[in-house]
């Protein structure tokens, strides 16, 4: 028939748009969507399609392109950053799943080679689900999401050598002689795309981006990409191999943003064929046939990867928490197993009832993703709560010593990220005492040798912030990504120590009155705090004066927080300061030489009259002197303590500037003396 594949594709793309739109209000990731898509229009169902031979040959063209967007996205500065959960931690996941996986394989009777090779395709998680999932959960930054990430990048480095030796273990290949020679074409062809990377590439798109055309520059990508992949496949290795390398050519080059944006739509439209390809492949009738298998199947995966995975991140020291979280996040079946699926049972490894049976298992464990990220921080918490807390801390060698460190009156930082170093570099410039604590173990031991007051755990434990002295401290400030910890770390910080000041830092605005329900003092949203920096940036753009801007932040930052405050007296337990002085804020400003302020006595009244501040206190040295007397006159680096609405300590500020022309204090001294 004329047009066919044209109208087999208008089917397959309308079918997915209903379906997983209507998987989407149920909660269920995109995938899960096509997955059904295919098993609905498929030769086994409604047959819609019934010549699935095109189709595959397009998805075949969406694992191309999604390996080339994972070598364009593939960065080796981030490999090195994290190399310790790439290596180790993936290295020990993919590992002892296939060795377990095999071990059971042989128990019920199957061959080794097919045992190693049931490993190959269960060791797999899907990179595409978990990273959508993570994203739109906002804890792509958080520890369980760094160490699935990390995992994960080791997942898809072996996704190469899997396929490589996927037909040795079916014997078709020659033994050691064969393995010598693919990894020999490997080598080469990985030095070719090296010096390509160097000097061939670059010199391709300075010519492309001269022309200042986007269709050459999308045409010369898909040109890379594509025909990689097809060298690579001329001499004996596989299309996924070049594509990657096609991709780790480009990440190298300073166009890789650029080509990553253009190419992603492609990558998004093929790949959703490949799972729409994967789902007409099953056979609905097997989920009849074998349910108790499918269902022991289903669940034995989701159990061996969760232990699996939980038990390789605790070897690194990392806390059963975190690791728990993450092992259920990656309990699903990859991708890249459903290629690998295809590829044993081309060459024997699979039954075509054995390979109907995984598929159905895998797509099963896919949809049942949401549900086991949704289960996990609970089921961890609950876990590390009833066990002891010498099994759940992590590896106790990046604690140090078992002894308190001797500190009062400091600050507790929980997180070691941007704003946790950003703030422990200042503190530690300004010798205010503080203590850290962080949960990646690499990052305590390469701290504890920079001198860094930091200690090793899961700070919604209360042995861990017992051991940071809570009872004494007079500040805390969590500084990590995870919303659900940092609630429960708030509680437990107001529980062990009721005077301690609380400030969190989180992602989103909504997240701010679950806080203050806990009795957090102060939450720094970062969705609000980055539309400030976006105003100010963009009224600079406009060329707009430095002071109207100035002002323009002062009064979003006044409604802003206003709103939030109102927020936190809802849910205030007592009347504080803040209570009574509503809308009244608090501010240290220091004397510099040369400013309008020094040597000017309060009995002048400067200060007041031109800001309308009030000095509760200043400092001098180590004296602290509060409610200080008319008599008194400033100096250089003493320190004043404020009151006044933002308005008022921002035109304070001002006072305290040494660029203030000397002429306007003489005026201002002379109107206070004619005062």
């Amino acid at each position: 028939m004329e047009y066919q594949g044209l109208k087999d594709i208008e089917i397959l793309f309308g079918l997915g748009l209903f379906t997983v739109i209507l998987l989407r209000r149920l909660k269920f990731p995109s995938i899960v969507g096509f997955l059904l898509t295919g098993i609905v229009a498929g030769p086994y169902a409604l047959g819609f399609i019934k010549n699935t031979h095109q189709v595959e040959q397009m998805a075949e063209y969406g694992v191309v392109l999604l390996l080339f967007t994972i070598g364009i996205e593939f960065s080796l500065k981030e490999l090195m950053r994290i190399k310790h959960l790439v290596l180790l931690g993936g290295g020990l996941q993919v590992g002892c799943t296939i060795l377990a996986v095999t071990a059971l394989g042989t128990l019920f009777h199957f061959s080794i080679p097919q045992s190693v090779f049931f490993g190959f395709l269960v060791a797999l998680s899907s990179t595409a689900i978990l990273m959508k999932l993570l994203i739109d959960a906002g804890e792509m930054d958080t520890p369980q999401g760094k160490t699935a990430l990390g995992i994960l990048i080791f997942q898809d480095l072996c996704i190469v050598p899997l396929m490589l030796f996927t037909p040795l273990l079916a014997g078709d290949g020659d033994g050691l002689q064969e393995v010598a020679l693919v990894l020999f074409k490997a080598v080469g062809v990985i030095l070719a795309a090296h010096y390509g990377a160097r000097f061939v590439i670059p010199w391709i798109f300075e010519q492309v981006v001269k022309s200042r055309s986007r269709e050459l520059f999308i045409m010369m990508i898909i040109f890379i990409g594509m025909g990689t992949a097809w060298l690579t496949a001329q001499a004996g290795l596989s299309l996924a191999l070049g594509a990657f390398i096609a991709g780790l050519a480009i990440s190298e080059s300073e166009y890789s943003h650029q080509a990553l944006s253009d190419i992603m739509p492609f990558r998004e439209a093929f790949m959703s064929l490949f799972f729409i390809s994967v789902g007409m492949l099953l056979n609905p009738a097997v989920l009849l046939t074998y349910p108790l298998l499918i269902a022991s199947l289903v669940l034995g995966i989701i159990l061996i990867k969760t232990v699996i995975t939980t038990g390789s991140a605790m070897a690194l020291g990392l806390p059963m928490r975190i690791t728990l979280i993450a092992g259920l996040s990656l309990a699903q079946i990859g991708e890249f197993s459903f290629v690998l699926s295809q590829a044993g049972l081309k060459h024997g490894l699979l039954s075509p009832e054995a390979y109907q049976i995984f598929l159905a298992a895998s797509i099963a464990t896919m949809g049942l993703t949401p549900l086991c990220m949704k289960i996990a921080s609970p089921f961890a918490s609950y876990l590390t709560g009833v066990l002891p807390h010498s099994w759940t801390r992590g590896r106790t060698v990046f604690s140090g010593s078992k002894k308190k460190v001797p500190v009062s009156d400091h600050l507790i930082i929980v997180g070691y990220g941007v704003n946790g170093k950003n703030l422990a570099r200042v503190l530690k410039h300004l010798k205010i005492s503080h203590v850290i604590i962080e949960t990646n173990p690499f990052t305590v031991s390469s701290e504890k040798k920079k001198g860094e007051q930091i200690i090793f755990g899961d700070a919604s434990k209360p042995e861990v912030l017992d051991h940071a002295h809570i009872e004494k401290a007079r500040i805390m400030v969590v500084a990590i990504s995870d919303a659900a910890a940092s609630r429960r770390i708030a509680a437990l910080a107001r529980q062990l120590n009721p005077s301690i000041h609380v400030i969190v830092r989180t992602r989103y605005i909504l997240e701010v009155e679950p806080l203050f329900k806990l009795g957090v003092n102060e939450v720094i949203p970062e969705e609000f705090e980055t539309s400030v920096e976006i105003l100010s940036r963009v009224l600079k753009r406009f060329l707009v004066p430095q002071d109207v801007i100035d002002s323009c932040i002062v009064d979003v930052r006044r409604d802003g927080y206003d709103m939030f405050r109102s927020a936190s007296k809802r849910h205030s337990h007592a009347v504080g300061i803040a209570g009574f002085l509503s809308g009244a804020e608090i501010g240290n400003f220091r004397v510099h030489k040369g400013s309008p302020l020094e040597g000017a006595s309060l009995r002048e009244g400067v200060l007041r009259s031109r800001s309308g501040a009030t000095i509760l206190a200043i400092k001098r040295g180590e004296e602290v002197i509060p409610n200080p007397d008319p008599v008194w006159v400033l100096e250089d680096k003493d320190i004043v303590l404020l009151l006044g609405t933002p308005e008022q300590l921002a035109a304070a500020g001002k006072l305290f500037d040494p660029s203030k022309p000397a002429k306007e204090m003489g005026k201002a001294r002379f109107a206070a003396d004619e005062a």
